[in-house]
């Protein structure tokens, strides 16, 4: 077996393993674009763990997060970064530790859309997390969002252009990560007040206000998927959304999520329509 089909396999374990609601519509996809979203995703999880990890003091956090934007700027130095990651490396999962073997596996035409855009999204992790992601205005979370997933959006689009000449626009693809981390922060809510002090809902905010926070972004979502004309995309897209609204609707009805049967029902309805 050859390294990149080494590669190959062992990412998209990793991916199944980290999250298979990523992992079942990432498999809808064909060829590089398959390989440079999985890898996409994998590089954007390295660092997410890196934010969110219970253990680690929050200039850690900035140090580390600040330091693999840098390595991102440019051809990635796997020394380096295992260096800047050796004190930590036994308190760290394995989809931080490799992401140098992510973006190897990432195809090289694909490699500087993920490294740059990884690379924003690590300054944006570093910047929240030195201000102990303290939300205060709708400014604030605007922010905060579009650096944890409005990227995700604006990268996917640009994967989409270059791997299937698909042309989305670049607000849309804002608003569509925004709805889905709105949802993620709505489910979280109470878990991330009482568990790590921290607060996402901006001051004077009702639980009602981050609902429709979320519902005019997933509108924007909505609209971002009507550009889209290529059925493997426009699968990969579906089926977060469709998680999404159906996450939201359940928590407005006084659930705190879906049911497997639910979620398994939807995965069920995109791959059939």
């Amino acid at each position: 077996m050859n390294e990149q089909k080494r590669l190959y396999k062992e990412a998209m374990q990793v991916l199944k393993d980290t999250s298979r609601t990523f992992y079942i519509p990432i498999t809808f996809l064909k060829n590089d674009l398959k390989i440079s979203v999985a890898a996409a995703y994998l590089a954007m999880r390295a660092i997410d763990e890196i934010e969110d990890h219970e253990q680690l003091s929050n200039d850690v956090k900035f140090n580390l997060l600040s330091a693999t934007s840098e390595l991102l700027k440019d051809t990635f130095n796997k020394e380096a970064y295992q260096a800047l990651l050796a004190p930590y490396a036994d308190q760290l999962p394995e989809v931080s530790l490799r992401l140098a073997d992510w973006l190897t596996f990432c195809p090289e035409e694909s490699r500087k859309i993920v490294q740059a855009s990884t690379s924003e999204m690590a300054f944006g992790m570093a910047k929240w997390a030195k201000a102990n992601w303290q939300v205060h205005t709708r400014e604030d979370l605007d922010d905060y969002t579009y650096y944890v997933a409005g990227l995700v959006g604006t990268m996917l689009s640009e994967l989409w252009a270059w791997g299937a000449n698909v042309q989305t626009d670049r607000e849309l693809a804002i608003g569509y990560g925004r709805g889905l981390q709105a949802v993620n922060i709505l489910r979280n809510q109470h878990e991330d007040l009482d568990e790590r002090g921290v607060n996402f809902v901006p001051d004077g905010w009702t639980r009602e206000d981050l609902f429709v926070y979320a519902e005019e972004n997933l509108a924007k979502a909505d609209l971002y998927m009507k550009d889209i004309n290529k059925r493997t995309i426009l699968l990969f897209c579906r089926l977060p959304l469709a998680l999404a609204h159906k996450t939201l609707k359940a928590m407005q009805e006084g659930r705190e999520k879906m049911t497997r049967a639910e979620v398994e029902q939807t995965v069920e309805e995109v791959q059939a329509d």
